[in-house]
């Protein structure tokens, strides 16, 4: 694979739009990411909860990231050579780290290198499930999954399994970003040509 086939297909792919909401969700979490946001609580009749803008923010990138597999040829693309496989992948793990450095950037310059780890963290989580969501609903849905997966976090949160409050080198957390991660790469490797 050469570099110039990777920047065409960026150029395709809209790299560009993909960075442009990433790095606009980053400076948003950044800017506003302490605002709390008002939930009604379900202990409790006409009392409401909040949890920080900044911790579900990184879902947002993650689903940003799946526009990566969309486009007008999405389903040709699917079927191709391992060489054209092999560009996507290449590709999406290029934007993954972009957006990882610079989101990391922005939350350690916001409020301290520890949340920014937990930034990056919480954004491979959510790439993870949302790969798993193209593979399951399409790429237009790559949202539906992570979207999901915040009703207990935001409703039933602070728990050991919280990732999005866990500390950064809180080994459950890594372990299921590892087992994310892992699961959305099989689930995009496992296109329908090889499944078939």
């Amino acid at each position: 694979m050469h570099a110039t086939d990777l920047l065409r297909y960026a150029r395709v792919h809209r790299a560009g739009a993909i960075l442009g909401g990433v790095a606009a969700v980053a400076i948003l979490s950044a800017l506003f990411g302490g605002i709390r946001i008002a939930l009604p609580s379900f202990g409790t009749p006409g009392v409401s909860t909040g949890i920080p803008f900044r911790r579900e923010l990184p879902l947002l990138s993650a689903v940003f990231l799946t526009a990566a597999f969309g486009g007008a040829m999405a389903a040709h693309e699917e079927v191709g050579a391992s060489r054209m496989h092999r560009v996507r992948s290449v590709y999406l793990m290029t934007l993954t780290l972009i957006t990882c450095g610079f989101s990391f950037a922005t939350e350690s310059l916001a409020v301290g290198p520890d949340d920014g780890i937990v930034y990056v963290r919480s954004t491979v989580i959510w790439l993870g499930l949302a790969l798993v969501s193209v593979r399951v609903f399409g790429p237009q849905l790559g949202w539906a999954i992570p979207l999901a997966s915040t009703f207990p976090l935001v409703w039933l949160g602070g728990g050991w399994w919280d990732w999005t409050v866990n500390p950064p080198a809180d080994w459950f957390s890594w372990s299921l970003a590892a087992l994310s991660l892992f699961t959305g790469c099989v689930a995009v490797a496992a296109s329908r040509w090889r499944i078939s």
